[in-house]
């Protein structure tokens, strides 16, 4: 597969081998969140759902940060997300339906968050809004929100008590408690904990044994699990039958009976 690089102004995009890498790129101000990131952020997430070339997508961060949250310092000087006068000096796509964390949990193609460091506020309600996360040692998770006045804004209200139920969200959202890299892989918020120089080896490495299964399951088992969230379980498995006979009628069906029948790698083709 090709390789396609696609440079903005803060936010890098990358497809490589079937896996798309964007990375946040303000490093000099940790990669906090201004208007102009948060739509091409969210244009880039919409681009890789539909390029049919990527089977994964990884969201990372360039510097010592992955994100550590709205650009505050902006929003006080009247310039950003959140001040009375954003709409004045930049466009940003406010509606709630369309930002990274709803694009993010909407998405079919499978993501992974690569915490390169801290994952603050927006930070880390972007990192929830991924299928899969991996931290680097030294990063950090805050749900800071209530210690500067507001609330999980971007979905940590939903994610947290999924994730760790009800009392250990009620804990980590009512102090704004940061954890460390270990603490979130003890709650089970991360999935693995790497060294900070292995942190984008891991994440790609987990990208490509996605990437190598057959796309079009892995991202019906994406949505099959999204739906489940809200269904009954007679309700669920009507659709999960469903799946199953159009799957059957794909090439990469036969491709993984036959490759399996012949004790060698299947090779899939998204069709």
């Amino acid at each position: 597969m090709a390789t396609t690089q696609v440079r903005t102004d803060e936010v890098l995009y990358e497809v490589s081998e079937g896996i798309a890498t964007l990375t946040l790129n303000r490093p000099d101000r940790l990669n906090t969140i201004s208007g102009p990131m948060l739509n091409q952020l969210t244009a880039l997430l919409v681009q890789a759902n539909e390029d049919p070339e990527v089977r994964v997508v990884i969201l990372t961060g360039t510097g010592k940060a992955f994100c550590a949250g709205l650009d505050l310092v902006s929003a006080t000087q009247g310039s950003g997300i959140g001040s009375d006068t954003s709409g004045q000096n930049v466009s940003v796509n406010l509606d709630l339906r369309n930002t990274p964390p709803t694009v993010l949990f909407a998405m079919d193609k499978p993501t992974i968050c690569a915490l390169n460091g801290s994952a603050a506020g927006y930070g880390m309600d972007t990192a929830m809004g991924c299928d899969i996360r991996i931290m680097a040692q030294s990063a950090k998770m805050a749900a800071a929100f209530v210690r500067r006045g507001i609330v999980p804004e971007s979905g940590g209200t939903w994610f947290l008590p999924r994730l760790l139920g009800w009392a250990r969200a009620a804990e980590l959202i009512f102090t704004g408690r940061t954890l460390s890299a270990e603490e979130s892989l003890e709650l089970g918020l991360t999935n693995a904990v790497v060294p900070d120089e292995e942190i984008h080896t891991a994440a790609r490495a987990m990208a490509r044994e996605i990437a190598d299964n057959a796309p079009l399951a892995v991202q019906s088992a994406k949505r099959l699990m999204r739906m489940g969230l809200n269904e009954t379980f007679n309700d669920h498995v009507h659709h999960v039958y469903l799946q199953f006979l159009q799957l059957m009628r794909t090439r990469d069906f036969r491709e993984g009976m036959v490759s399996f029948l012949e004790k060698r790698p299947a090779e899939f083709t998204g069709r």
